[in-house]
């Protein structure tokens, strides 16, 4: 099966509300790459959570460089400060929330499918082989190296997250409207799906 419906409820219809996109998934799902194709077919604004984790890293005097800083040895000293200081992700997560309020968004986040009420909700879901192997391509280093960066990323992010806020990260799919597997799809296919789904329940949903 590569699709499937998870346990969150069925996202309300559009009554004149404004539509909000969760995507999530590991580092190295393809979450990113689809968030800012939904966004741009939507006319959405797009907001991603690690870009504000940057944001935040460079006030504190890191050199965030751009996709694959997260598996550099600063990237992961980062990771560690940020076990340390909650700080970090709250302020992340409420500027998210405020840009949720306004509408019309879609949130690469690993935190507002759990935070939100509302929305609809995604989750990508991918092996840690098949992610390193997309990241080793992506960044030029070995499948074995980023493998290994991988494990320990998602290690202490699920360890945050668990000690923030208290769900599984990985784990949990309870807020998810949709489950995808995506090891066998290419990021067009998954495109394609996620536009099937939103198109069904928001644009072309037949009202009573």
């Amino acid at each position: 099966m590569v699709w499937k419906r998870a346990g969150g409820q069925r996202p309300r219809e559009e009554r004149g509300e404004k539509l909000v996109v969760c995507v999530c998934g590991m580092a190295g799902c393809g979450k990113s790459t689809v968030a800012k194709r939904l966004a741009r077919k939507y006319g959405l604004k797009y907001l991603s959570g690690g870009n504000v984790l940057k944001a935040l890293a460079a006030d504190a005097g890191y050199k965030p460089g751009g996709r694959g800083w997260w598996e550099t040895q600063e990237g992961v000293k980062f990771l560690r400060q940020r076990a340390e200081n909650p700080e970090f992700d709250r302020g992340v997560d409420e500027k998210l929330k405020k840009w949720a309020e306004r509408g019309n968004v879609v949130l690469d986040s690993w935190t507002m499918p759990w935070l939100l009420k509302g929305g609809f909700k995604v989750w990508l879901e991918a092996s840690p082989e098949e992610r390193a192997k997309r990241i080793a391509n992506r960044d030029g280093v070995s499948p074995e190296a980023a493998l290994q960066a991988l494990r320990e990323r998602d290690e202490r992010t699920k360890s945050i997250y668990k000690k923030l806020y208290g769900f599984d990260l990985g784990e949990d799919f309870s807020p998810f409207h949709l489950v995808l597997d995506t090891d066998q799809l290419g990021a067009d296919e998954v495109f394609r799906v996620l536009c099937l789904t939103i198109d069904r329940l928001y644009i072309r949903q037949e009202r009573p």
